[in-house]
C-alpha cells in the first residue's frame, strides 16, 4: 500500500517543525537530529520519513550514514501557499486597527 503523506498534517506536529528549523541552516545526519531532542532515536526516525515523504527533506546516502536537509523547492510551494493567508489576515487586522483607532 503506498501511503501518501500530507504536507500540512506533517508540518502540524511541532517536533517535526524543530526538525525543519534545525535543517534550516545545514544538513544532519539521522543521529546528529536525534541528538537535539529527547525523544527516542525510532521516534525521531519516523518524523524523518514523514517530512522525507512528503518532500520536505531530501535524503542524500554519505558512505553508511544518511544525509537529511531541506527540500527548499518544496518548501517554498508550501510558503507560497500559506502566504495568500497571511496576506488576508494582514488586510483583516489592519482594518480591525483602523475601526479600534476611531474608538480610543
Amino acid at each position: 500500500m503506498n501511503l501518501r503523506r500530507d504536507v500540512f498534517q506533517a508540518i502540524a506536529d511541532p517536533t517535526r517543525r524543530a526538525i525543519l528549523l534545525l535543517l534550516a541552516t545545514q544538513s544532519m545526519s539521522a543521529g546528529a537530529i536525534a541528538a537535539n531532542f529527547d525523544t527516542a532515536r525510532p521516534t525521531v526516525s519516523k518524523h524523518l520519513q514523514i517530512l522525507t515523504e512528503c518532500e520536505l527533506l531530501k535524503q542524500k546516502q554519505n558512505g553508511r550514514e544518511v544525509i537529511y536537509q531541506l527540500n527548499p523547492s518544496k518548501v517554498k510551494e508550501v510558503a507560497d501557499w500559506a502566504e495568500q493567508f497571511r496576506q488576508l489576515w494582514d488586510e483583516r487586522f489592519n482594518k480591525l486597527e483602523d475601526i479600534m483607532k476611531k474608538y480610543i
